[in-house]
């Protein structure tokens, strides 16, 4: 599967030009939430998105051109990345933290330097045979200058949310049809 056949667009979308300017008047935090259920059992999923989420992130979010690992060790509770992104043409960097590490449950990232939050709840299913996946991403800081547009910017990152599920959907199905071929 190329990764470039993914849809690039992503909740990212809109997140550097909402958080770039000094915050005043903070309004509820912007929120987008997606679910599919994924033909994998959940210890596949939660190994592709937490435990190689450094190997694999860049592929269900092909906007990521670069990621690196700050901490050292495998991906677990406290553990740093700095990721450099291109949404719209428009560079952006920001560190970000795993707060939340429940093998084969939940997994969450916070922004360290910007205000997000990314969150990957998984649910077996079927007997265990498939999972439903549940992604939110969280702005957590709205600015004031963006308020009159804040319908547009939870609408992207709803759309954002919706493809970020369906793109691991497809990466995961697809290699694990190659695996049994």
């Amino acid at each position: 599967m190329n990764s470039n056949s993914l849809n690039q667009t992503s909740p990212w979308n809109f997140f550097q030009s909402v958080t770039a300017w000094p915050k005043t008047n903070v309004a509820k935090p912007v929120i987008g939430m997606a679910s599919v259920v994924v033909e994998c059992p959940a210890v596949e999923v939660f190994k592709y998105i937490g435990d190689d989420f450094f190997q694999n992130y860049p592929k269900w979010s092909p906007e990521v051109k670069e990621l690196k690992q700050i901490t050292p060790g495998p991906v677990k509770f406290g553990t740093m990345a700095r990721q450099s992104r291109i949404d719209h043409g428009r560079r952006t960097e920001n560190n970000f933290r795993v707060t939340t590490y429940e093998q084969n449950a939940r997994l969450v990232f916070a922004g360290t330097t910007d205000p997000f939050r990314c969150i990957y709840d998984l649910e077996e299913i079927n007997s265990g045979k498939s999972t439903k996946l549940t992604f939110t991403f969280e702005l957590l800081e709205l600015l004031l200058v963006m308020r009159p547009f804040e319908a547009l910017v939870r609408s992207s990152i709803k759309d954002g949310s919706e493809r970020t599920v369906k793109n691991i959907k497809q990466l995961m199905e697809s290699n694990s049809a190659m695996v049994m071929n």
